[in-house]
């Protein structure tokens, strides 16, 4: 075995650990975190501020729950055993998907209209200080 093999199979072992240990406190939720960076602090205070940074640039602090980042958009809900019901959210939730797509729509045509009038405005501008431009070097040679 190679120096660089050895070093990769250490990369991935971390990773590993680290990863196992993340899926754990993301399962215990914040709370776990929380307990975590705490305990960091209490035993030795590097590793407390290292916790508190992950969360902080993970954006772990600021979510409902740990696992939400990993959600994805579409019908994956829990049956309440009531097959109108379910029925009944999954056509709210497409309804409400469909409304949100056309509210991202209306905004984008919003903001393409406002860049489009920005820029006229800019070449209106521009054509105009040109024109300024070469009547004041006519008065000036006259």
């Amino acid at each position: 075995m190679t120096a660089t093999a050895t070093t990769t199979d250490v990369a991935d072992t971390a990773k590993g650990w680290f990863s196992r240990a993340e899926d754990w406190l993301d399962d215990k939720g914040k709370g776990a975190w929380i307990a975590a960076m705490v305990l960091g602090f209490i035993f030795f205070w590097p590793v407390g501020l290292a916790l508190l940074f992950y969360m902080i640039w993970s954006k772990r602090m600021f979510t409902k729950g740990c696992r939400t980042r990993t959600r994805s958009h579409g019908h994956s809900f829990r049956t309440s055993g009531n097959t109108a019901f379910d029925s009944y959210k999954a056509d709210t939730l497409r309804r409400l998907e469909e409304e949100q797509d056309a509210f991202e729509s209306f905004l984008n045509r919003l903001r393409e209209a406002k860049d489009k009038a920005e820029f006229d405005q800019f070449m209106t501008d521009r054509a105009r200080r040109a024109r300024e431009g070469a009547t004041d070097a006519e008065t000036v040679e006259a």
